[in-house]
């Protein structure tokens, strides 16, 4: 009996192998979505479980342990892992025009199915389970992306590096602006401002704690078009890393793991971006309040020394992608591969969570506990779409999507 589970293992083990070299792709990018999808996890967790994400606001980080937890979020996680997300999207443009063009189809029909099926699927996600979707903005910014499909990587790395600094840019001037306002203006306006904006949350922060339904997916709606344009602010760095994304593939380097440009990522960028990073998360754990002055130019110091940790980030997982691919790569990759069921599947178990429809412990929980239920969440999805993909060819979201892309191709087989 236990040999016969073996060779089971065994053979689900090897399929993903034998897809892989029947695909010529290879094992990176799917070890860099498992590890995107447990940073998403960590971060989106605050926007639900707390209203507007102010956890400062109602105590949840007053002890130790949530000063730690609030430390860690930030400088391993927040900014990080959404650039290496939106890396892999711009990898994934890549090797699906490669696919086209192998096949001798017109990549313009699949690309823009491709886009419309992830903007239905964002805006289900807003409605039905999170305000903080950034799948909209994936898909209006992967309209963009289009624009840059035939050029070098050298004018990629160069597009790429103007337009992170436009997000650098403008929350600099933000932080800068709470600096001003708490230097300058009086400190009873300052409050004021603060107490104005706790007031104006608190309906929808009580819709959320004990609200029906459909009111709760209402004021997803609201909060989501309240939040659009830093939503797309933070679209910058998101294109950004499309454009990286699009030049590792166009210079070979995201299928050579041992290339120099790794080792340096791994050996020089990392301790600048988590040094740089993690004492920006303890100038946060500081504040008190969102408009502190700490808060945001911790921010911005967030911003300055993410591309530096996400591509050390890179390093690393290129590293672990080399050698013998055995059972711990497989499994992680084999998630990897299911990013879009695992990250909507995150947003379903917390809404029921946090929720009134749920269990309602919205802005009632530490952030060291949600840290915690944030982690098991992402190991829980991950391991789902890796033991779904054990058994199908696809994640099921995954292929509701394929489905629609290619729908046009199977038309004109038949």
């Amino acid at each position: 009996m236990v040999e016969k589970q073996r060779m089971q293992i065994t053979n689900e083990y090897m399929n993903y192998l034998e897809q892989n070299e029947k695909t010529g792709r290879v094992i990176l990018p799917d070890l860099a979505r498992a590890f995107a999808l447990f940073g998403i996890a960590v971060v989106n967790v605050i926007l639900l479980a707390y209203p507007m994400g102010d956890y400062m606001s109602s105590g949840a980080a007053s002890q130790p342990a949530d000063k730690f937890a609030a430390i860690g979020i930030y400088g391993f996680f927040t900014a990080k892992s959404y650039t290496l997300f939106s890396f892999m999207f711009g990898v994934g443009f890549a090797y699906q025009m490669a696919s086209a063009d192998r096949k001798g189809v017109s990549f313009n029909d699949r690309y823009w199915r491709r886009i419309g099926g992830l903007i239905f699927f964002g805006f289900m996600h807003i409605l039905l389970l999170f305000h903080g979707d950034i799948l909209v903005v994936y898909a209006v910014l992967g309209s963009l992306l289009y624009l840059f499909r035939n050029k070098t990587p050298k004018s990629l790395n160069r597009w790429a590096f103007w337009i992170y600094m436009i997000q650098l840019i403008l929350i600099g001037l933000m932080a800068l602006g709470v600096w001003a306002m708490n230097s300058f203006m009086p400190e009873e306006d300052v409050t004021a401002l603060m107490t104005g904006m706790q007031e104006y949350m608190a309906p929808s922060a009580e819709i959320y704690r004990s609200g029906s339904f459909p009111k709760v997916a209402f004021q997803r709606l609201v909060d989501w078009a309240m939040m659009t344009g830093g939503l797309f602010m933070q679209g910058a760095g998101v294109f950004a890393f499309f454009l990286l994304g699009l030049s590792a593939v166009k210079s070979g380097i995201i299928n050579d793991p041992a290339h120099s440009l790794w080792k340096k990522y791994r050996r020089i960028y990392l301790p600048i971006g988590l040094l740089g990073s993690l004492y920006a998360g303890w100038l946060i754990s500081r504040g008190d309040n969102l408009f502190s002055s700490e808060m945001w130019i911790g921010m911005f110091l967030i911003f300055l020394f993410a591309p530096f940790s996400t591509a050390g980030y890179l390093g690393l997982i290129a590293k672990f992608s080399q050698g013998t691919i055995g059972p711990i790569k497989a499994f992680l990759a084999r998630g990897g591969t299911s990013s879009l069921t695992a990250y909507l599947m995150q947003g379903l178990i917390f809404s029921l969570i946090f929720n009134g429809y749920g269990l309602g412990y919205m802005g009632k929980l530490s952030l060291s506990t949600v840290f915690l239920i944030a982690a098991v969440t992402a190991v829980f999805t991950i391991t789902f779409a890796s033991l779904w993909r054990t058994k199908y060819e696809r994640g099921p979201l995954e292929t509701l999507l394929r489905n629609w892309t290619y729908a046009k191709d199977k038309k004109i087989e038949t």
